[in-house]
C-alpha cells in the first residue's frame, strides 16, 4: 500500500443559473452521485462548503465555476467510480448542463496519505497542467504517473 493518495479537481461552468430548469436535473442527481462516491471503494474525502453536503456554493475559481475536489486511494479507485458506476451517465451528459471549457478542467496529483488538499493547492495544480501539460506533479487519466516511491 502506497503512502500516497490521489487528489482530483474538476471544474465546470453551468449553461444556466443554478435555480433554472435547464440544470435542475443535474442538481437532482448531485446528492445521489455524491452519496455513491462517498460509499465507493477507495474514496477518502471530498470538499464540501461549510454547512453543506456539497461544494456548489464555493466560488474560489470564479462566480460561474462549480468545482469537485476529492481524494481517492488510487487512480484505479477514481477511474472505477468515474467510468464504471452510475457516475458515467453524468460524464456522458456533461454537455447538457455545462459549457465546454477551452482549457483543461480536470487535474490529478498525488498527496501524502492523510493530507487534504486546499483549494489553493488544487488551483496551483490546475494552473500547472494547463501551463506544462501532464507531468508527475499534475496529470490526467490519459497520461498517468505512479505515486512517489
Amino acid at each position: 500500500m502506497s503512502g500516497y493518495h490521489l487528489a482530483q479537481l474538476n471544474i465546470g461552468t453551468l449553461k444556466a443559473p443554478m435555480d433554472s430548469p435547464e440544470v435542475a436535473e443535474f442538481f437532482a442527481l448531485l446528492d445521489p452521485i455524491n452519496a455513491l462516491a462517498d460509499a465507493s471503494p477507495g474514496f477518502v474525502w471530498r470538499y464540501r462548503c461549510e454547512g453543506s453536503d456539497d461544494a456548489t456554493g464555493e466560488r474560489f475559481f470564479g462566480d460561474d465555476l462549480l468545482l469537485n475536489l476529492s481524494v481517492w486511494e488510487s487512480v484505479e479507485a477514481l477511474w472505477e467510480f468515474t467510468y464504471r458506476s452510475a457516475h458515467l451517465d453524468l460524464v456522458r451528459r456533461r454537455r447538457e448542463w455545462m459549457i465546454p471549457l477551452a482549457e483543461r478542467h480536470l487535474v490529478l496529483w498525488w498527496v501524502p496519505a492523510g493530507h487534504l488538499p486546499s483549494l489553493e493547492e488544487a488551483g496551483d495544480r490546475l494552473d500547472l497542467i494547463r501551463a506544462e501539460g501532464p507531468t508527475e506533479r499534475a496529470f490526467d487519466f490519459r497520461t498517468r504517473f505512479p505515486a512517489p516511491a
